[in-house]
């Protein structure tokens, strides 16, 4: 069994390494003139970047109902930590990098020497061989399994460095956990122009939502105007957003529903600050809750911004915000004339 969490730190979204974070770096361009500084970050491939680590702590229940609590997660009836806390168990926490090799601060001061003072986490993956039971004792192993050609992102030019940790519990294998930085030079920031001001922000182009081969399926459904729930095929639980497996039972089989559109505002709140060139402030983004169960954030259209309300009826739409970009947006109408609506349905009925 096998998982991957993708942007583990949110400014990773602007780093334009692969097109999936998660793949390998691609291979230099024989193009590119020679770089010898790749030549000696290689040398630390296949070398240790941890050696002989041990978990803070033994497995135990109560680190499992926290971590389950805070990501609503079900705590396995036999009691064992679920699988996507394979990380937790070798984290050094506060305390800091206790364990690291040599060789691997040798490569991350060899990388800040020449400029790359900068870092950022990009994605990581994880294997799973067996479950974590309270009790057993984690231990683990980290070597350096890659270092890409230097590339060249938003944020700046430098090397996508990836590690590998082997992870045993009370000496079997558990699992494997990779985990991929950057190590970057920051871009020179330049003063760009100001955008020209519009009621829609239309002339500046929005963020591109991060498509996943976890979340392809949703933006797919978004093209045809469908906003796609997940339903689990073993319990038939719904959720938003899209997950890899269910959060109720565990299950990894699901298929998917349309949403009627449908809801009522759940919760709201109202954009001030700060300001970006592809909107226009101040405006309301609400929490909607579907007829179906499940909460979705969207853009609010139909009332003022200081007219939204908890309450309000939604109806979903979706809208073009420029020319290669469609987005789902909530409708959502004043208390009034949403029961005189009801009252001509209802009229027209009888």
């Amino acid at each position: 069994m096998s998982a991957r969490a993708e942007g583990a730190a949110t400014e990773s979204t602007a780093a334009e390494g692969p097109a999936d974070p998660a793949d390998p770096p691609d291979p230099a361009d024989p193009a590119d003139p020679p770089d010898p500084l790749y030549a000696r970050l290689r040398a630390y491939e296949g070398s240790p970047a941890a050696v002989g680590g041990r978990g803070g702590d033994p497995v135990n229940a109560p680190m499992i109902r926290h971590w389950c609590e805070a990501t609503g997660h079900p705590v396995p009836p036999d009691g064992s930590a679920p699988a996507t806390m394979l990380q937790v168990w070798t984290m050094a926490g506060l305390a800091g990098e206790g364990g690291r090799s040599g060789p691997y601060d040798e490569l991350l001061r060899t990388l800040d020497e020449a400029g790359c003072t900068s870092v950022v986490a990009t994605d990581c993956e994880q294997e799973y061989a067996r479950p974590l039971r309270p009790g057993e004792e984690v231990t683990f192993d980290a070597v350096i399994e890659s270092v890409s050609p230097r590339k060249t992102t938003k944020l700046g030019t430098g090397y996508f460095v990836t590690t590998r940790m082997d992870i045993r519990a009370d000496g079997e294998p558990a699992g494997t956990h990779r985990f991929r930085i950057l190590k970057y030079a920051p871009a020179q920031r330049t003063s760009a122009k100001p955008e020209k001001k519009t009621g829609t922000g239309a002339e500046a182009r929005r963020p591109r939502p991060v498509v996943n081969r976890d979340n392809a399926g949703f933006w797919e459904g978004v093209a045809r105007h469908q906003l796609l729930i997940q339903r689990c095929d073993a319990c038939a639980a719904l959720r938003f957003p899209w997950l890899p497996g269910c959060n109720a039972c565990g299950s990894q089989d699901w298929s998917t529903v349309a949403a009627s559109g449908s809801g009522t505002v759940f919760s709201y709140v109202v954009m001030h600050h700060p300001p970006f060139p592809a909107f226009d402030p101040p405006y309301a983004v609400a929490l909607v809750e579907l007829a179906e169960g499940v909460r979705v954030l969207g853009g609010v259209t139909g009332v003022p911004y200081d007219k939204v309300r908890i309450g309000m009826a939604a109806e979903l739409e979706f809208r073009r915000v420029d020319k290669e970009l469609e987005l789902p947006f909530f409708r959502v109408r004043e208390e009034a004339e949403a029961e005189a609506e009801a009252e001509e349905e209802a009229e027209g009925e009888g």
